[in-house]
């Protein structure tokens, strides 16, 4: 059999060179996967307190509805600062 062939030194820093690329290549395209992955995460994070807040907002709206209905500020007024209804001689016509 013929002895072993041995590739000349500047073969082998090609191939070094060529494996170098293909291994950081690989570790470039893991780290933009997490990084995809990351941000979808965040993104449905950030869609379910979207989500969350609008809810809040919309009780809120119901709630300054509620406290804003002119039932309940004349039902305060009588009972909690004894006001009422002005009498004929309260009323003041300014000219």
């Amino acid at each position: 059999m013929g002895a072993a062939r041995r590739l000349p030194p500047r073969w082998v820093a090609v191939w070094v060179v060529l494996f170098a690329l293909f291994i950081g290549e690989l570790l470039g395209y893991a780290w933009v996967r997490m990084q995809c992955v990351q941000v979808g995460y965040e993104i449905s994070q950030l869609v379910r307190e979207q989500q969350r807040l609008n809810e809040l907002q919309a009780n809120l709206k119901i709630e300054l509805a509620r406290l804003k209905a002119p039932q309940r500020i004349a039902r305060i007024a009588g009972e909690q600062l004894g006001m009422g209804m002005p009498s004929a001689r309260q009323i003041v016509v300014l000219p």
